[in-house]
């Protein structure tokens, strides 16, 4: 029975340091009066956030090997007008899906709010006529990567960096297009 009960408490003891961080999600979803087509040639270039994003004060783009794939990929590196920093990698760039994937590669390029990010954003034809539908979703966990992050790092700040950042590139995209 002793023998039962230990190891019962070591199973509670191990289970419980097993769990992470909660994974993030955030889902912004605009419509645009714009053509998906020009609504897409605006999102695909990996540089031209820097054009519709009005928190962007620098953008370098250039090709690197990858890490993870070893492949030479576009990464952009980022400097917001806060004096935030990211660097990026594109992942994918689809014409016919009409969607960008790309992702935050952690490490001391980056010192927004969050660890393992990525993101998607996507255009389909709108509600009406000549206008389109972008879904921008962020999936990504607290900077210090834990369940017990200090303030500054936790799953708030995180959601809080994201939003911030999808409210002001949305709006500014939005602009941008239906600009006359």
């Amino acid at each position: 029975m002793k023998r039962w009960m230990l190891m019962a408490l070591a199973f509670v003891a191990f289970t419980a340091h097993a769990h992470g961080p909660s994974g993030q999600k955030v889902v912004k979803e605009m419509v645009i009066k714009a053509a998906p087509e020009k609504v897409w040639q605006a999102i695909k270039q990996f540089d031209a956030i820097k054009q519709w994003h009005p928190n962007i004060a620098e953008l370098k783009l250039e090709d690197r090997k990858d890490a993870e794939t070893g492949n030479t990929l576009p990464f952009r590196a980022i400097k917001m007008k806060d004096g935030v920093t990211l660097l990026e990698k594109l992942r994918e760039a689809s014409d016919e899906e009409m969607k960008i994937d790309y992702k935050l590669v952690d490490g001391a390029e980056s010192s927004i709010a969050v660890s393992n990010y990525r993101s998607v954003m996507q255009v389909k034809a709108g509600p009406g006529a000549g206008e389109s539908t972008v879904t921008w979703t962020a999936r990504f966990y607290n900077k210090a990567n834990t369940m017990e992050a200090p303030a500054g790092q936790d799953n708030p700040a995180a959601n809080a960096a994201i939003n911030g950042f999808y409210n002001t590139g949305a709006e500014g995209l939005k602009a941008y297009l239906e600009k006359k």
